[in-house]
Formats: C-alpha cells, structure tokens, sequence
C-alpha cells in the first residue's frame, strides 16, 4: 500500500472512535458547510470519500462536466417546495426558472352535475349531499370526497360512491 492509501486508512480508522460532535465538526471542516445528517456511518463514509477526492485529485474533468450538469438539474421537483405561494385554478406562479401551476384533474363521470343533490335513505334519515364544483356540502360542512361524507355519517370507512348509489353492484355507472 503506498503512503497516500494508509494516511487515509488511518484518518478513517480515527473517525470511525470520534464523538459525533468531533464527526460534524470534521465534516464542516472538510466541506465548508454545517452537517446537517445525526448519522454516524453516513458521516463516517461522507468524510472519507471527501478527504480521498481531495488527497487523490478528486474527480477527472468529465465527471465534473456530469456533475455540473445533474446539479443544474437538481432544483427539479416532483411536489412544491413547503411554505409555497398559494396557487389556485387560474394562477401560475414563475419564480426563476420554474413555473408553478395547478394540474386539473378530469371530474368523474360518475358524479352528477355541479349544483345537484345526492339523496340516500340511512337508518331512517334522509341524508342530502350537494355536488360542488371541487367538493361536497353536507349539513353546511364541506368535503372533499364523498367517502368523507359516509365516513362522517356513518363513523367507519366507505366507497362514497357505493355508498351513495353512484354506481351498480357490477361496478357501471348508476343511471339517475
């Protein structure tokens, strides 16, 4: 073994017996930044991997060209950022590169139209749900899905529309 690869087996051997307060401040020391990972072995590997790419010349010119792309890439997301601006139906919000914009999903076409009253007949109640434009209404409450509704109702979980009569036994739309 040369005398590069036993320098860095003994620093890894020391971080591998070092407090994890000593381990973060290493990490900081090596990376320039706070350590945000509580991971022992994360760490452990993290600063041996940093401290062999900087003893050893660290990536060749091509890795970095990748590198550089994959980050340029990274600000990509699948779901929005927490603490987000509020986007409703009509808004697209650009911030920088990226335009945030609300995705509409198609109505279910087992679902009467907006406006229309489901009525159902449960343990002697009447039970009038109203069809909103994105919801329900029912005993001047809102939800979400009708499955709220008949959970609300009934205390336990349902299909709501099974539960409403939106569809047969066979699983067809119901006719009205």
């Amino acid at each position: 073994m040369n005398a590069k690869g036993s320098g860095i087996t003994q620093e890894v051997a020391r971080l591998e017996v070092m407090p994890m307060a000593a381990l973060k401040e290493r990490y900081a020391e090596v990376f320039g930044e706070p350590c945000r990972s509580g991971n022992r072995r994360f760490l452990v590997r993290r600063i041996a991997w940093r401290l062999q790419a900087i003893r050893e010349g660290g990536l060749s010119e091509r890795a970095q060209r990748r590198a550089a792309e994959l980050a340029d890439d990274a600000d990509l997301r699948v779901r929005p950022p927490k603490g987000i601006i509020p986007v409703t139906s009509d808004t697209v919000v650009r911030t920088g590169r990226v335009a945030i914009a609300p995705i509409a999903s198609p109505r279910d076409s087992r679902l009467p139209a907006t406006g229309t009253a489901i009525r159902r007949q449960y343990k002697g109640r009447t039970l009038v749900v109203k069809v909103l434009e994105s919801g329900f209404e029912f005993e001047g409450e809102r939800y979400r899905s009708l499955s709220a509704v008949a959970k609300k109702v009934t205390g336990t979980n349902w299909n709501g529309m099974h539960f409403f009569g939106l569809t047969t036994s066979e699983g067809t739309e119901a006719k009205p």
